[in-house]
């Protein structure tokens, strides 16, 4: 027997290596006219890899609290391709929460909340939440100008949730505003809560996913089990998915490069704020629906309003696997269909709309 088969055998036993190549082998994958869309979990998953070994590669020579913009600016200038793992690290959470965000979407119009789906959904929510808060406690991380205002804005729409707005806002900021202190906080929020509550969560997402399968469409669902197609998981699908993962990391690669993240003057909280300050992509539409609400209803009120509203509206996206079911006269599905184009087409309106007002 040679060493690698003596190797192989020795997996075997410990970690069942047979059993692997035994689910791989009938792993299917459904091909139909939407099948694009599978690819999009993916490449969230490889975004979100290239986030956690930049941001290790980034941690060594971070130093949150007072010395954090110093130490950023160290990184930019003084460590040898820092500016670029800093940027691959800020363009990758971009293309992780675009991307997360188009499979939420993909997921919601296939009707894969569906049971036995509803957990998978579920999971799947909660880390694109957890990654908007990533992103958000990332961002200020720098102290800069930018981040430091942009900051201030963000907890401004936290504190005008219902109920739990006032108490969260105050938790993060660690005083009545943003100083070294909400670095800090946010540093330990960035780098050891969130990961700890992504990484199981992610876990139980992927077994999700692999207990139940791909879901189909409803036009696919109506198809004879003899007339839907498949192909294997291992090699067809898997191929097509490392593309996948190659292209994108390419997309970041050339973005990282092209376009490195800037770093602006040290935070200065006696300094008026710059024009055009606004927060991240993701925070756009909201930020966009806001300032509308804010202009008919004026005040705390309007703020309040609007805050009602997102949440109701988060709310019924989280439930929707209670009340679409399937039926016979199929009501409830194309509700469900209307809402969730509504919500699309809120979403990218309202974001264009945020950034063409700046």
């Amino acid at each position: 027997m040679s060493k690698l088969e003596e190797l192989e055998e020795f997996l075997d036993d410990r970690i069942g290596l047979d059993e692997m190549r035994e689910f791989a082998a009938h792993k299917k994958v459904p091909v139909h006219r939407h099948s694009f869309w599978y690819y999009w979990g993916g490449i969230s998953l490889l975004a979100f890899l290239v986030q956690l070994v930049t941001g290790i590669l980034l941690l060594v020579y971070y130093r949150p609290g007072h010395d954090a913009y110093d130490s950023v600016r160290s990184i930019t200038f003084d460590v040898n391709f820092g500016w670029l793992i800093r940027s691959a690290h800020s363009w990758a959470a971009s293309v992780f929460l675009f991307s997360a965000i188009t499979h939420m979407f993909s997921v919601f119009f296939m009707k894969a909340y569906r049971a036995p789906r509803e957990i998978g959904w579920w999971s799947g929510l909660l880390l694109l939440l957890l990654g908007m808060v990533f992103g958000f406690s990332g961002y200020l991380l720098p102290y800069d100008e930018l981040s430091f205002f942009a900051t201030k804005v963000g907890l401004s729409m936290v504190q005008d949730t219902p109920v739990v707005g006032p108490w969260m806002a105050n938790l993060m900021r660690g005083g009545l505003d943003v100083s070294d202190v909400t670095v800090q906080r946010f540093f330990a929020l960035h780098a050891v809560v969130l990961p700890l509550i992504f990484l199981p969560l992610l876990g139980l997402h992927l077994y999700m996913i692999q207990r139940h399968g791909n879901a189909v469409p409803p036009s696919e669902e109506e198809k004879p089990e003899s007339e839907r197609e498949s192909v294997p998981f291992f090699p067809n699908f898997l191929i097509k998915d490392l593309a996948m993962w190659l292209i994108t990391l390419n997309i970041i690669a050339i973005l990282a490069s092209l376009f490195p993240w800037q770093l602006g003057e040290m935070a200065n909280a006696l300094k008026p704020a710059p024009q055009g300050i606004h927060p991240e992509w993701y925070f756009m539409g909201m930020f966009q629906m806001l300032k509308i609400i804010g202009k008919i209803v004026p005040g705390t009120a309007g703020e309040m309003v609007g805050m009602g509203i997102v949440t109701v509206a988060m709310v019924l996206w989280i439930l929707i696997p209670f009340y679409d079911v399937k039926t016979a006269g199929g009501q409830r599905a194309r509700f469900a269909t209307y809402f969730g184009l509504l919500i699309l087409a809120g979403l990218i309106v309202t974001t264009i709309w945020a950034y063409a007002a700046l």
